[in-house]
């Protein structure tokens, strides 16, 4: 089982920065979703996850309990990821009604006019 999940967040962490590299403005957001979608699946992986044992430590229970910390990291980074999507589209939705397209460039508008690269 280790194995897989090691897999899944290796996979999905390639993917996340192969989106990240491109020119355009939506696979980035796809690729910064994808790798927060690793990130959660890394943490929660991390929690140690036991099956019927309670999330504290308590008199009636087993010696094995729960570590409650990576659900609650996890629960925080969903939220976060969710808001900071919901600007980053909202950007990209600004430099695209702006601009006309999404692509990103990374050389002044009045130098590709001109079509001198060099500043």
């Amino acid at each position: 089982m280790e194995l897989v999940i090691a897999s899944a967040v290796g996979i999905m962490t390639a993917g996340g920065i192969y989106l990240v590299l491109r020119l355009r403005a939506f696979p980035v957001i796809l690729g910064l979703a994808l790798l927060s979608y690793a990130v959660n699946v890394f943490l929660f992986a991390s929690g140690r996850l036991a099956v019927d044992a309670p999330p504290i430590l308590s008199k009636y229970a087993d010696a094995t309990y729960t570590d409650p910390l990576p659900q609650a990291l996890v629960l925080t980074a969903i939220v976060i990821s969710f808001g900071m999507t919901a600007v980053l589209v909202m950007i990209a939705l600004g430099a695209f009604l702006e601009n006309g397209h999404d692509r990103i460039d990374m050389e002044r508008e009045d130098d590709a006019e001109n079509g001198d690269a060099s500043a």
